[in-house]
């Protein structure tokens, strides 16, 4: 058994830069990856880790959490073991950290048991694992997200996302406009504020937005108000598609509990904690009524690949799986963006493979 920590830094092609409103402009993602098993059979977990904004966690603290953390593991008792017990002795984690070892342990189980993850968790079984997802248009100037949303609609991605909440809201209708007039109805197009509207303005916002066939409005107001979310999603016209106000079981729980509000959830296994405890929060919702997306950060094709598989085991009304679409440079392959959709190899576990000599070896935590 070998346990070993990597780490590189993944950038996209043909000069996309991330840019959001909570993040600003990301020139490249920083993923943190665990190897677990033998040359023959082993399983990839990967967390990216310079996502601050979203969790407050510098890379570095969740590196040093890593190399403090996981040499106490006892890993020899096997990933079965392992696994079965992971809710118990993993508590203290950090979410990164929880989702980096969750997603590891899945894929070398499955592997173990020869069948995909997603198989593992209870979906049909299928050559391959595939689903449906969006793409996001990053803030740029106009030409730019043209060029780009013709590239994605040209590919078969007909489900867009527009980031928002950056310029002036009369610039971020004209930039619906623009979309609107070039693509037609045929292209499915939703916004993600981060958060940043005034709770002031958001109905009007939303009002506008409604006349627009809009699909949905990710995080309009800043998570934490949950009396104001309630509020809006009952006057709204269009769905409200919770992000930063869904970090733990108990935000689930809450989102569940507000019943007849017309919110959705999207679901993130860096947020949660995993591959487990994405699954369990989705099957909640879907008990409770509550639509949701399964979704990822940007990241690379392992971290992707978890969260496909989770699609595949759960069926969401939306995912969100672009995240390693265009990486020129990831230690991970496996994974295929075509027709709309998101893929992974009909190997067992995830799908895909790491190359450990295109990364930076961090740590050996155990070699016997």
């Amino acid at each position: 058994m070998q346990v070993t920590l990597h780490r590189t830094q993944l950038h996209y092609r043909d000069g996309l830069t991330l840019h959001t409103a909570s993040s600003g402009s990301v020139a490249a993602l920083d993923a943190l990856y665990l190897r677990i098993g033998q040359d023959r059979l082993s399983g990839v977990g990967e967390v990216r880790i310079n996502i601050a904004y979203l969790n407050g966690l510098a890379p570095y603290e969740v590196i040093s959490e890593a190399t403090a953390v996981l040499p106490t593991v006892d890993w020899t008792i096997g990933p079965e073991r392992l696994i079965n017990s992971f809710s118990d002795w993993s508590a203290p984690f950090s979410a990164p950290l929880r989702m980096l070892v969750d997603c590891a342990l899945h894929d070398l189980c499955s592997k173990r048991a020869g069948v995909s993850v997603a198989r593992w968790l209870g979906a049909e079984a299928a050559s391959r694992a595939t689903w449906p997802t969006n793409q996001t248009l990053f803030w740029s100037n106009d030409q730019t997200m043209l060029a780009r949303a013709g590239s994605y609609v040209a590919r078969g991605f007909k489900d867009l996302k527009l980031r928002v909440g950056i310029g002036s809201f009369d610039n971020d209708l004209q930039r619906i406009d623009l979309l609107r007039t070039h693509f037609g109805p045929g292209v499915k197009i939703a916004v993600d504020a981060n958060g940043q509207w005034p709770m002031d303005m958001a109905q009007e916002y939303l009002n506008a937005l409604a006349k627009r066939a809009v699909a949905y409005v990710e995080q309009p107001v800043a998570a934490g108000d949950w009396d104001a979310i309630e509020r809006l999603a009952q006057s709204s016209q269009l769905p409200i598609m919770l992000d930063e106000s869904v970090q733990s079981d108990a935000d689930v729980g809450r989102i569940c509990a507000l019943g007849g509000a017309k919110l959705a959830a999207h679901l993130k296994l860096v947020k949660l904690g995993g591959i487990a405890a994405t699954v369990a929060a989705a099957r909640r919702l879907a008990v409770a009524g509550v639509p949701f997306m399964i979704g990822q950060m940007n990241e690379g094709g392992a971290a992707t690949a978890a969260a496909l598989h989770v699609a595949c085991a759960t069926r969401p009304g939306w995912a969100e799986l672009y995240g390693a679409d265009g990486l020129h440079d990831d230690p991970v392959s496996g994974l295929v963006y075509e027709h709309g959709a998101a893929s992974s190899t009909h190997a067992p576990g995830l799908g895909v493979t790491l190359d450990t000599f295109l990364t930076q070896r961090i740590q050996t935590i155990l070699e016997n």
